[in-house]
């Protein structure tokens, strides 16, 4: 995903269960060419408010269109949500976020640690009842990192896979390191031993999409289905996405027979939905109950929340003037107190961040030096920077998505940079989709991109990889701001390819030391770690609040409880 949304995971201290948290949200996919066309079920009905009692009514929130449905191009954490309900993967975590099978009933690793073999399970279907076999994996993968498919992170994140650059780069169609050895066996092999490479499974990248889905046309996304227990019977543009339960869901048919997906654009408006009892669950990582709301919904017997393995941050070009100025970018950082900010524009909503990493994450019971609020070593930045109380800044542009309470953040930010650096910053807010089409921007050609942007990121899998080495390393697709450090590379290089039990606590040192470099080079200007704080209805039984969202453990045991549904 993007640097703006994803998924999170997190825990405070390492044990055997933060290895089993490395691992999530994995895929399957088709590909066989002889399967007839899809067809549409014979549910696709129009349901408008008030949706019968059957249906959950589930906020997306933060949107105000159908996010991308295609695991090989998730834009968010509303895209991820669906994609979750509609697609399926190699493995998935429970509410315990321990590693459970998904489509793989289980797997094996080679001696060297660079060879997977995945068993899927017996009699596994697609929504619409074709068998599911490990050449569908296959053309999955390999779909995921073609360039006609132009996936924004398939290459970056699946690039350890044997023959994955020959496919970005066109010089080959088929994926030589991803083969079916019979029907029910698909094999893996990577480039390097891996440390994160299962917890990536959990990322849809890998998902499978049914090939006679995918080449029907251009408007599939709108019924789409795989192995998840959901399917779509309905989008209705603007307004909402109707999903129905999958009978053929390997866990059993869902004990909830129908979701409806409502855009929200705003969380606000989530929020009064929610009280006039139009929703049965609204708020995700990134758009929460509002700030403004949270002392009353606290007050509710229906309020959750939990920890998320997410970072808010800012973000600065460092292709673009003054930004390429690491004292620049230390001034803008020195200046900022997180935990005024947290305190009185969000309510004790956020922890004040003082890493990149997030509160929780593995890797953060090593202890670092935080960037610390202090005026006047800011001042003193910003004057060693040949700008003296902000003489000769030019103007800065902070840009920012509308959403949540990002306006609230910018102008808390513009007020604290303007009373302690007497330097002017010019707020420019963008729809969420604008704002990630120019981070996109920014980074293919940093000279017409952002200058100085807020940003936030979710993990995709639960490792310190996904924020150091896919983040903040030179040239990884990720790296908008283009943050780059020799030594920040090598320490990640190396750490990534740490692989086994024992080598835990080296790999961890070096993420850490790698840390520091880009605390110290002001990589990132990380400002909270945010709650999941949602609304979800006593009526909904069967969903469990984790770090990393809403989950069923098992969806066949999910319920809507008889009682208002409207």
């Amino acid at each position: 995903m993007k640097t703006i949304h994803m998924i999170v995971l997190q825990a405070r201290r390492y044990d055997p269960l933060l290895l089993m948290m490395a691992l999530i949200l994995a895929a399957c996919d088709p590909g066989n060419t002889a399967r007839p066309p899809v067809t549409p079920t014979a549910t696709e009905t129009q349901i408008r408010a008030p949706a019968p009692p059957d249906t959950l009514r589930w906020s997306l929130d933060g949107v105000n269109q159908l996010p991308s449905l295609d695991p090989a191009r998730p834009a968010g954490v509303q895209s991820n949500t669906l994609i979750g309900l509609v697609f399926g993967g190699l493995i998935r975590l429970d509410e315990k976020l321990e590693v459970q099978p998904d489509c793989a009933v289980e797997w094996t690793v080679s001696a060297d640690g660079t060879v997977y073999t995945f068993t899927l399970r017996e009699n596994l279907r697609f929504a619409d009842g074709t068998p599911v076999m490990a050449e569908d994996f296959v053309y999955a993968i390999t779909r995921a990192l073609q360039p006609e498919t132009a996936s924004f992170g398939a290459p970056s994140q699946l690039s350890h896979i044997v023959g994955a650059a020959d496919v970005v780069e066109g010089r080959a169609t088929q994926l030589a390191g991803v083969r079916a050895l019979d029907q029910r066996r698909l094999q893996i092999t990577l480039d390097g031993p891996l440390a994160y490479f299962v917890a990536q499974l959990a990322y849809p990248y890998t998902f499978v999409v049914p090939r006679t889905l995918v080449e029907h046309g251009a408007d599939w996304q709108s019924r789409a289905f795989g192995t998840g227990p959901y399917r779509v019977v309905e989008h209705r543009a603007g307004e909402s996405v109707l999903l129905e339960a999958n009978p053929h869901y390997w866990q059993g048919m869902p004990g909830i027979p129908r979701i409806l997906l409502l855009f929200n654009p705003d969380s606000e408006q989530s929020y009064q939905r929610y009280q006039r009892g139009e929703l049965d669950i609204m708020g995700n990582r990134d758009n929460p109950v509002p700030a403004a709301r949270i002392e009353e919904a606290r007050m509710r017997t229906d309020f959750r929340s939990a920890a998320a393995l997410t970072t808010r941050y800012i973000g600065f070009n460092n292709r673009m003037p003054p930004f390429d100025n690491v004292l620049v970018r230390r001034a803008l950082a020195q200046a900022v107190d997180k935990n005024q900010a947290a305190r009185d524009i969000l309510a004790d909503t956020v922890i004040p961040a003082d890493r990149i990493l997030p509160a929780g994450m593995l890797g953060t019971q090593i202890e670092l030096r935080p960037l610390a609020f202090d005026p006047a070593a800011a001042r003193r930045s910003l004057a060693d920077a040949g700008f003296p109380d902000g003489r000769g800044l030019p103007t800065l542009t902070l840009t920012y998505a509308i959403e949540g309470d990002n306006e609230q953040v910018v102008q808390a930010l513009q007020r604290m940079w303007q009373d302690h650096l007497n330097i002017s910053v010019v707020l420019e807010p963008l729809q969420l989709e604008a704002f990630i089409k120019k981070l996109d921007i920014t980074y293919f050609t940093p000279e017409n991109g952002l200058q100085l942007y807020l940003s936030v990121w979710g993990a995709d899998y639960p490792d310190p990889q996904n924020f150091l080495s896919l983040q903040l390393r030179s040239g990884v697709r990720n790296n908008n701001g283009h943050f780059s450090s020799v030594d920040f590379d090598r320490l990640v290089a190396e750490a990534d390819r740490l692989s086994t039990r024992s080598e835990i606590e080296r790999r961890l040192q070096l993420y850490a030391q790698a840390e520091q470099i880009a605390i110290d080079r002001v990589g990132w200007l990380p400002l909270f770690y945010p709650r999941f704080n949602v609304l979800v209805h006593p009526r909904v039984e069967g969903l469990v609040l984790t770090p990393i969202g809403l989950v069923a453990p098992d969806w066949s045991k999910t319920r809507l409880r008889a009682g208002s549904g409207e």
